[in-house]
């Protein structure tokens, strides 16, 4: 098995405990439970689910040589994850969220970019990898200038060293600068360049200004764009929805780098769905979808077919759901040689 190297958004997730009837009152004082201290953004949450599945990883991303710099440092450590290839960027402070859940209902993120609005990539060291996972680039608009060039740049170096390259989005806050972004014209300029993109339908309305509901029709028209704009393996999670998979043509996998290079025609031009895994608690939905990921990664690397695949991604969100982590997974059936 080879590794992956995770780079990207990086940042500390503060999550009160609040009760279902928490809410912004001015003037008042509200009592509220636990502070609960955590890593968050994609690097930690789906580097920590691949480390528990068993594949040899490395995190990059950015902090700040403040406090919060050293609660994250402490809580990698903690949880005997990489911190080595942390990048300290002195101009800002180290990233955070205020992550807002009542119970029964979705998250809100209240977010701070910091030293996550410089990364571009340019450190990364792909020595050794077989697989290089980015997210989220709507977090590190360094990324993103010049219509994603950082990133296209970055890939291609990958691309040359025969490293299997994958993205991960996040939802795009219209009230930003990001929200300026033509975000179509950054897919097609990215994707090409892109082996495995695995957004969420959220993450590609929020992009797109998309303000239809989640339709299964819908999600499968997005895939199919991805896919025509050159990426060879797109999954699409919809929360409740589950996960839908479009792949393409054989000739696309063949120039995908290792990792999709030798999973053969088991793989080309599928289209597969798999409900969500039912959970009896929820615990959290934060993270839900790098932990889908995750799942996804780690049976590319595996060598297992898609139907498999599939399933161990919706299997491993459903353990994150729930506040877990997952086991280390039975071998399944891999694609022949």
């Amino acid at each position: 098995m080879g590794g992956i190297l995770v780079a990207g958004h990086l940042c500390l997730d503060l999550t009160p405990a609040l009760a279902s009837g928490a809410q912004i009152v001015p003037g008042q004082l509200i009592e509220i439970g636990e502070l609960a201290l955590s890593l968050g953004g994609c690097v930690a949450n789906t580097g920590r689910t691949l480390a528990t599945l068993g594949v040899p990883v490395r995190l990059a991303g950015a902090i700040a040589d403040d406090e919060l710099g050293n609660v994250l440092r402490t809580l990698l450590t903690s949880e005997a994850l990489p911190a080595e290839e942390l990048t300290v960027i002195p101009k800002a402070a180290t990233s955070y969220s205020l992550v807002l859940q009542v119970a029964g209902s979705d998250r809100t993120f209240w977010h701070h970019l910091g030293v996550n609005a410089f990364f571009d990539g340019t450190a990364l060291d792909l020595g050794g990898i077989d697989l290089l996972h980015v997210g989220y680039p709507p977090l590190l608009p360094a990324l993103v200038e010049d219509g994603g060039r950082a990133l296209v740049r970055l890939f291609e170096r990958a691309g040359a060293a025969g490293i299997t390259t994958s993205l991960d989005m996040s939802v795009v806050d219209q009230r930003s600068s990001m929200g300026l972004v033509d975000w179509d014209l950054f897919l097609q300029t990215v994707l090409p360049h892109t082996d495995i993109f695995t957004p969420s339908f959220d993450d590609l309305a929020s992009a797109l200004r998309i303000d239809e509901p989640i339709s299964a029709e819908l999600t499968g028209e997005l895939a199919q764009r991805c896919v025509a704009y050159g990426v060879a393996v797109a999954t699409i999670s919809g929360g409740a929805d589950g996960l839908l998979l479009a792949t393409a043509k054989a000739d696309r996998f063949a120039t995908g780098g290792r990792v999709l290079s030798r999973l053969g025609p088991e793989w080309s031009e599928r289209r597969l769905r798999r409900a969500a895994q039912g959970v009896e608690i929820v615990a959290t939905t934060n993270g839900a979808g790098d932990a889908a990921t995750a799942g996804l990664l780690y049976a590319v690397i595996e060598r297992m077919g898609p139907d498999d695949a599939l399933q161990l991604a919706v299997e491993t969100a459903a353990v994150a759901i729930s506040g877990g982590l997952p086991e280390h997974p039975a071998p399944a059936r891999s694609v022949q040689s």
